[in-house]
């Protein structure tokens, strides 16, 4: 997972900038005049004030999101609280003067073509996740959970991962003996959780050959079966089907499809958790940097975009809402990379450290600033007679 090296910033910025050239100190005042909505000083003395450590930044900090985060990648500016700096800048909705989001070629292409097809989601799941055990031990909880935990009663990393687990056994109602299907089941925690918790026979699906080898192992003596396949070929009857942290890569051309997979094998009187990042504007692809750095082809989700995809499937019996978990847990997560980079930089150079370091952290103040939300949907395929008591 050791990036080659990119296209430099500059070189980019002197092509963008070639036939209009701009003098750095108009370029200056311009960013502060934009940057003073937010209460944000460039070179200022607070925490979220950016610091510009090269003037050639200067050169790119108009010419989107991934300049920005190259940017930053390759030391032209620093910041000592990322999370802040990001959350103040969405909360005054600077993205689009910065023109922070998805291109348009790359919209047009998500309009025109499947993004998240078995092909391309097998490429992701190479990319994304195998090889990279050694990253995501540093960063994770012993759990090994790669979604967000739940804080409401925990202390720390671990116990927020235990308690979202918990959580999610309880909306699910699980007892023992019930089958249950994870699907995207990363390292297996879920399942684990469940099975050894909750008595339950579990069945997890991974597009990651490591992540599958992990589970497989970590799990062989429990009522646990990890499958290699993609969501759309899962076939079966269980109880109760969980999903967390994977409905973001299945992209808005397959809502529909996943969701009928999700009922097809779901029995008539189950239930299904979905545990997924959603945001406040219907999207087709994702912010250009996320998408060559971190989540290929990733896709989040509206709530409207979901709702007309469960229209005639399901009926929603519980949705709750723990954005504000996630800066936390963004947050611990960069606070367990930066304590073990130590032990991992052979391998991820400096340039990697400052790039999952912007990811995690611009991530939290995505949350921070509530552009960016946690949600539980519970759902049932025909409603449940009485209704549906809420778990917190």
């Amino acid at each position: 997972m050791t990036m080659d090296t990119q296209t430099s910033t500059v070189r980019r910025a002197s092509r963008l900038f070639s036939r209009k050239p701009v003098p750095r100190s108009s370029s200056r005042a311009r960013l502060q005049e934009l940057l003073s909505h937010a209460d944000i000083v460039i070179d200022g003395g607070r925490p979220w004030d950016p610091r510009v450590k090269d003037e050639r930044f200067l050169d790119v900090a108009f010419a989107g999101s991934l300049a920005i985060g190259e940017a930053y990648m390759d030391g032209l500016w620093e910041c000592d609280d990322l999370a802040e700096l990001v959350a103040r800048f969405r909360q005054a909705s600077l993205e689009e003067r910065f023109q922070i989001g998805s291109d348009g070629l790359r919209v047009v292409m998500a309009r025109l073509k499947n993004m998240q097809s078995r092909m391309r989601s097998v490429d992701m799941g190479k990319r994304v996740y195998d090889g990279a055990i050694d990253l995501f031990s540093a960063m994770l909880d012993p759990r090994m959970v790669y979604s967000c935990g739940y804080w409401a009663r925990a202390g720390n990393l671990a116990e927020a991962q235990e308690h979202k687990l918990d959580l999610a056994c309880k909306k699910l109602g699980l007892k023992p003996g019930m089958r249950v299907l994870d699907v995207g089941c990363g390292w297996g925690s879920f399942v684990g959780y469940a099975a050894e918790k909750y008595g339950v026979a579990a069945v997890g699906i991974t597009i990651s050959k490591e992540q599958a080898d992990y589970a497989r192992k970590r799990y062989a003596g429990l009522d646990v079966e990890i499958r290699y396949q993609d969501y759309r070929d899962v076939a079966g009857s269980f109880d109760r089907v969980f999903s967390a942290g994977m409905f973001e890569h299945v992209g808005p051309r397959n809502h529909r499809v996943y969701f009928e997979t999700i009922a097809r094998v779901l029995k008539s009187d189950g239930l299904f958790l979905l545990h997924t990042v959603g945001g406040n504007r219907s999207l087709h692809s994702v912010d250009s940097w996320i998408d060559k750095y971190i989540f290929p082809d990733s896709v989040m989700p509206s709530a409207s975009q979901i709702t007309h995809a469960i229209e005639k499937l399901f009926v929603v019996e519980d949705w709750h809402n723990f954005g504000p978990d996630y800066d936390k847990t963004l947050s611990a997560w960069f606070q367990n990379f930066d304590r073990n980079y130590h032990t991992i930089k052979d391998k991820y150079d400096e340039r990697f450290y400052r790039m999952w370091k912007f990811y995690l952290l611009a991530c939290a103040g995505t949350f921070r600033a509530r552009v960016d939300h946690l949600w539980h949907f519970v759902l049932s395929k025909k409603g449940l007679r009485g209704g549906y008591e809420a778990v917190r």
